[in-house]
């Protein structure tokens, strides 16, 4: 037996015969979600507790093997799959999967690493709490995984990225010992916080394989409205009229770009999207008045594309009862509509006409990749800077490449655009990604740069924006975090190659 068979019998050995995989179709963990790059792996792992996470690093450290944590391998980036040496593990964690505890009154939940975060979400629910983290990848994405790359969401804008939901983490580290500090405490300034350095460090720093999650109480009143704006600036007006008049009880503030929205019609022409008319907007600027109750239905024509610029979802939360919510949530929206920020605006009688509208929003990143490969950038500006940024970019990409088309979405509530580059129509989207790729990248992340910006806001690094963050972050800050890398993980076995070379 040769040491790599006899490294594989030792990894079955902790982990059970079954639950080390080497042979057949291991596309699942070997290929990244976007289906940008295809590894090979010496090996897929899947243990069912932590112990078994700290035996199979102990073996991993001792055999100089490195490995790749993946959770429900959801990510944006090229950042939890294995590369092609076929010498790494990956180790999923998909099989640990159990809530640890749920405690009411401390309004916390402790939950495996590889829980699916829908079904955190539900569990929560059924108990009368609410965990707000949610995504469009919530039903396959992980704890651990959002977690690891400090996902964002939706509901950034009133919660927090991933970051301030956790209390608490359990970690092994590189070297097979588990740190746990799982306490539920809000309060514990006891020297340097742990789990804020793994939070975000995207599996190079320690292997996260449980943690205490913040929760809150259900809102009584959960409000959802769809409003088409003239202009970014509008829809920058119109957040600040919401934090106006709604305070904390804002949740949610997406934007959706014109074509972004055509692409929804165009591939998912079930999906009944509020506006989507090649009409001039029925109501002049400032005008407008709310549709008829139990509109959202009969809204849309599937197939047409947008009369407006940008539309927006937004979303009231909150403990007081659904009949004041409503009329201060309508009221915003007729100051809005006043005031010219709102040209048109609808807003959701119950939860199922809710889901639709929000059905729309979650649904262009699944149109886009339809219409084909993309350059996709997960940037942060100011939300005062973005409607300038937008303009500047937006002309500058159009000059550089003519017939380019802006699939331009997000969070612009905590200032988060997906400002992705599709091909020009009739052009070849795999051979425009591989020729253009690199331009665009630079051409954006430059402006990024000129608006003190970051390059990326909740997807992380991964390998793939390896190397442009090393031309955009500071010399000192990478100094820091691989100083900070080489003393947890000396021996570089802990996901290698992301965030930065070594």
């Amino acid at each position: 037996m040769n040491s790599t068979d006899s490294f594989i019998a030792e990894l079955r050995q902790i982990v059970g015969e079954t639950h080390v995989l080497t042979e057949g179709d291991l596309s699942a963990w070997e290929m990244d979600w976007r289906k940008r790059e295809r590894g090979h792996a010496l090996a897929v792992v899947r243990p069912a507790s932590t112990q078994q996470v700290a035996d199979v690093v102990k073996a991993c450290a001792a055999a100089g093997v490195s490995l790749v944590p993946q959770g429900g391998n959801t990510g944006m980036v090229v950042g939890s799959t294995p590369d092609a040496s076929g010498r790494q593990i990956v180790l999923s964690l998909t099989r640990m999967n159990q809530v640890r505890a749920l405690d009411a009154a401390n309004l916390t939940i402790t939950v495996d690493a590889g829980c699916v975060l829908q079904a955190v979400q539900e569990t929560c629910e059924a108990a009368g709490l609410l965990f707000p983290l949610s995504m469009a990848s919530e039903g396959s994405c992980t704890i651990g995984g959002n977690l690891g790359t400090n996902a964002g969401g939706t509901q950034v804008v009133r919660y927090g990225n991933t970051r301030e939901l956790c209390l608490g983490l359990e970690v092994v580290t590189a070297q097979g010992e588990i740190w746990s500090g799982l306490t539920g405490l809000r309060k514990d300034n006891t020297g340097y916080d742990l789990r804020h350095l793994m939070i975000g460090s995207e599996g190079t720093l320690g292997v996260i394989t449980a943690a205490t999650m913040k929760l809150y109480p259900l809102p009584v009143s959960q409000l959802t409205a769809f409003a088409a704006v003239p202009t970014l600036e509008a829809a920058v007006q119109l957040l600040g009229l919401a934090h106006q008049h709604l305070g904390a009880g804002l949740t949610g503030f997406e934007v959706m770009g014109r074509f972004a929205l055509s692409l929804v019609t165009k591939h998912f022409p079930q999906i009944r999207v509020p506006f989507q008319a090649n009409v001039a907007p029925t109501l002049p600027a400032g005008r407008g008045s709310l549709p008829p109750k139990g509109a959202v239905p009969c809204l849309g024509r599937p197939g047409a594309t947008a009369g407006y610029p940008y539309c927006v979802v937004l979303e009231n939360s909150d403990q007081e009862s659904e009949t004041h919510a409503r009329e201060r949530f309508e009221l915003l929206l007729e100051v809005a509509l006043n005031d010219g920020c709102v040209l048109d605006a609808v807003v959701a009688e119950n939860m199922a006409q809710a889901r639709q509208l929000w059905h729309v929003r979650e649904s262009i990143p699944l149109a886009q990749a339809q219409e084909g490969l993309n350059i996709k950038h997960d940037i942060s500006i100011a939300v005062s800077r973005i409607p300038e940024f937008v303009e500047q970019t937006d002309a500058l990409l159009e000059q550089t490449y003519p017939g380019m088309r802006l699939v331009n979405y997000g969070h612009l509530g905590d200032g988060n655009l997906h400002y992705n580059v599709q091909a020009p129509e009739h052009c070849d989207a795999e051979q425009f990604l591989k020729e253009q790729e690199h331009g665009v990248n630079a051409l954006v992340y430059d402006q990024v740069d000129r608006f003190n910006g970051s390059i990326s806001a909740e997807h992380g690094i991964g390998s793939l924006k390896r190397e442009k963050l090393a031309e955009h972050k500071s010399p000192v800050a990478l100094h820091m975090m691989r100083a900070i890398k080489q003393a947890l993980d000396p021996h570089n076995i802990l996901n290698p190659g992301r965030v930065f070379r070594l």
